[in-house]
């Protein structure tokens, strides 16, 4: 699942460990976050995101379990905009979105 949140204010590692997320790595701009389901660290969520200007590029899968197949990079996940990954973008979404000017 993609989506981007527009006009961020703040470091985008930040926004996400807000949302329970966790920072795995970065590669050529784009930075890896998970969030386990569980204690045994699956299923969990598995986000990367990239910075574009003031805008955050993100897609997100869930990974059901770690994958199976060796050196490869294959595995049992969830790519659907529906379910738990659409629950998920709505909370994400509710939670990276800037927040709205105050009055003083």
């Amino acid at each position: 699942m993609k989506f981007q949140i527009d006009a961020i204010s703040e470091n985008p590692a930040t926004l996400l460990r807000r949302a329970g997320y966790t920072f795995q790595y970065e590669d050529h701009g784009e930075m890896s976050f998970v969030r386990p389901l569980a204690s045994a660290g699956y299923p969990r969520f598995h986000l990367y995101a990239k910075l574009s200007g003031t805008s955050l590029l993100i897609s997100f899968h869930l990974d059901q379990k770690a994958h199976t197949y060796g050196n490869e990079t294959r595995h049992h996940g969830e790519y659907e905009d529906e379910g738990a990954l659409k629950t998920e973008a709505d909370h994400l979404k509710k939670v990276l979105a800037p927040l709205p000017p105050t009055d003083y």
